[in-house]
């Protein structure tokens, strides 16, 4: 099973929210995923991070690969 860190699209039409979940690699974008850890709001003026750090420390420990954009976050974050 390949885990990936990646960001689950919410929000309205042109108003985009993300939530940043752990997810099998093979289900859909905005489908099931195994744990919520953050959320990524760039609508706001400056964009708003949040995130558990030491549950993405543990995932990424236990093997699970962070997209590029969520990567980009969190290395901008200061979590990576």
């Amino acid at each position: 099973m390949a885990v990936k860190i990646r960001l689950r699209r919410m929000g309205a039409k042109k108003a985009p929210f993300y939530r940043i979940v752990v997810a099998d690699s093979r289900y859909p974008r905005d489908g099931r995923f195994i744990e919520e850890v953050g959320y990524y709001d760039p609508t706001k003026d400056p964009s708003v991070i949040k995130v558990d750090e030491e549950k993405i420390k543990s995932w990424i420990a236990n093997g699970a690969q962070p997209t590029d954009s969520v990567k980009a976050i969190l290395k901008k974050n200061g979590t990576l």
